[in-house]
């Protein structure tokens, strides 16, 4: 049996993760078509967890607790969901929110889902010095200073 190294308090297994260092799912944002024309107005006013200020912003915003997401939702029939730990997850919530939109009376269906984007962490077990790593590789960077 390969030596165990420890990530968090998860036993990493060495001979697929040979540096002892595995990324954790941070956030998937992912996307899908409702393929119908929706009343954001109606929406907001009938669902839970749901907020709407067009002067702020064009889409609802509805949140579920199970997979802990956010969606937002257009008038188009757009949806973007985020804040997903898994890919299936994603999907997961993805497809409620959709159900939630067709128990409010919309033609709602499941299209074109696709993943947009991951996001990952992991500790590297010793300090990134993020200047030295800029100026190392200028041309693949780029340094912005925030006035406090």
């Amino acid at each position: 049996m390969a030596d165990q190294g420890l990530e968090g308090s998860n036993p990493v297994d060495l001979s697929k993760h040979p540096s002892g260092i595995v990324p954790t799912l941070q956030n998937i944002v992912s996307t899908v078509n409702l393929d119908c024309k929706l009343d954001l107005k109606a929406i907001a006013l009938q669902a839970r967890n749901a907020e709407y200020n067009p002067k702020r912003f064009a889409a609802v915003i509805m949140r579920i607790r199970e997979p802990k997401t956010t969606a937002l939702i257009f008038a188009s029939g757009k949806m973007v969901c985020t804040g997903a730990k898994s890919e299936d997850f994603s999907k997961m919530a993805a497809r409620k929110y959709a159900r939630i939109v067709q128990k409010l009376g919309f033609p709602a269906k499941f299209k074109d889902f696709k993943i947009q984007n991951i996001v990952g962490s992991c500790d590297v077990k010793f300090p990134i010095r993020l200047e030295g790593l800029a100026y190392s590789h200028a041309a693949f960077s780029s340094v912005s200073y925030l006035n406090s």
